[in-house]
Parts: C-alpha cells; structure tokens; sequence
C-alpha cells in the first residue's frame, strides 16, 4: 500500500476562523436547516443556548478554510468514508477559533478488491485562549491501486 503509519502526528499549518452571523445564516440556508437557533437572534436568545449557535455540521466550512496535509494522495482511489463531530461548547458568532488538521490514524481492512486503508484526519478548533471547542473528523478510504494490465 503507499501510506505507512509513519504519516500519524504529521499537522498542517494553524489558520485562524473567525464566525460571522452571515456565515451561520449562509450554511444553514445552504444545506436546508431552518431552526431559527440558527437564523433568528431574538429566538436563540430566549433558548438556554442564551443566542445564536451554528448547525452541527458547520465545521466542514471552517475546514474548507485551511491548507491542509500534503499527503500526495490519488485522488482517484480516496471515498470519503465518514465525519463526525466532537463536541465540547456550541459555535457562536463572534467566536475566533484557531484550527488545525492533524493524522491522527491509519489502518487497514480488507475488502473486496484487496487491502483498503482508512486514514483519520482530525482538524482541531479550538478558541484563542486554547479551550477546545470541537473536532472535525474526517475519514478516508484509500482504495487499492487498479492495475490495468
């Protein structure tokens, strides 16, 4: 296979995020969320969430923002295999986060056209005092190398 665990710990470049009210509006109108926690200030303030938060998933736009690993991978044999989110405080506007991806894992399972490797990507963001406020993790399959013979 071409990846070796020797790739766990590498980290790209910290890039800050900086969350916007037209941000959280813009993705939620985006992927059809219409809870007015994510589109109303006078709603979310009389929440316990005390005013506006982002949609779960809003983390794939803070990702999007950085550079990322270079990894030279094919892109021709990766499929996103899944995502999650870590939760540790809700996002908000204002919020000034400081983000960075990491390998965190690789590892092999077998499938159908052979040995197929998974490779975690976790991007950390996290606020400027350095509490932690979620992880974006990203797993890839990277399918075998087709040999056209």
């Amino acid at each position: 296979m071409d990846l070796d665990r020797s790739i766990i710990g590498l980290t790209g470049p910290t890039f800050t995020f900086e969350v916007e009210k037209r941000h959280i509006r813009q993705f939620a109108q985006a992927i059809g969320d219409h809870n007015k926690l994510y589109t109303d200030e006078e709603y979310a303030a009389q929440t316990p969430y005390g005013g506006m938060i982002a949609p779960p998933s809003f983390p794939i736009v803070i990702g999007s923002e950085g550079e990322g690993i270079t990894l030279e991978l094919d892109p021709k044999r990766m499929l996103h295999g899944e995502q999650e989110f870590i939760y540790t405080r809700p996002i908000r506007p204002g919020d000034r986060l400081i983000c960075q991806m990491k390998v965190t894992d690789l590892y092999e399972r077998e499938g159908k056209s052979g040995k197929m490797q998974f490779l975690v990507l976790d991007t950390e963001i996290a606020e400027e005092g350095g509490g932690m406020v979620v992880i974006s993790r990203m797993n890839i399959i990277y399918r075998p190398k087709q040999h056209n013979w």
